[in-house]
């Protein structure tokens, strides 16, 4: 198995892992608890960019980390506005939760390499995190949303997160 391979398969038991002996499912989280986990996401990836921002000296890591910041801001801009009009509030729960967790070991790992360790990681990260994120919206999440608007935000942003994903497997191959 190789690093991009083992990268994955850690992402996805993260994102999709059960929680415990309750056995909670992504498909079985509420519109607000979904609205709550892509917003962790967002703000996890946007804690990744800022990172290779501090670390990386590589113009094309600083080109897609820059990316990472807009089109994530600008996607939870978009989702905080839809809530505020909907007039409701995002539900914490054990995936955002478990993303938080995981972020932080991943921060602390990444925050300990330089050149281009630190580039081959961050990217090959980019790179599982988008497959990990893109799959679970795609096949747990817009299914189940039962808001049209929420929904519709939804099928928008992964189109977007689908390019980064592409963006990021350049990168992946770039720098190996």
């Amino acid at each position: 198995m190789n690093f991009h391979t083992l990268v994955l398969a850690g992402v996805m038991s993260l994102v999709i892992g059960v929680a415990g002996a309750k056995a909670e499912s992504p498909a079985e989280l509420n519109d607000l608890q979904i609205a709550h986990v892509a917003y962790t996401a967002d703000n996890i990836d946007i804690r990744y960019a800022h990172l290779a921002l501090a670390i990386s000296s590589n113009p094309n890591i600083h080109a897609f980390a820059k990316t990472m910041i807009r089109d994530h801001n600008a996607v939870n801009t978009q989702a905080l506005a839809l809530l505020k009009k909907l007039g409701v509030q995002p539900q914490d729960n054990f995936l955002s939760k478990k993303l938080t967790v995981g972020a932080e070991a991943l921060v602390n790992e990444m925050s300990q390499l330089r050149g281009t360790a630190f580039d081959k990681r961050y990217a090959e990260n980019e790179l599982a995190y988008h497959k990990a994120v893109n799959g679970l919206v795609e096949t747990a999440f817009i299914p189940n949303i039962e808001n049209a608007e929420v929904k519709s935000l939804f099928e928008a942003g992964l189109k977007i997160f689908k390019v980064h994903e592409h963006h990021a497997e350049m990168m992946v191959k770039q720098l190996n």
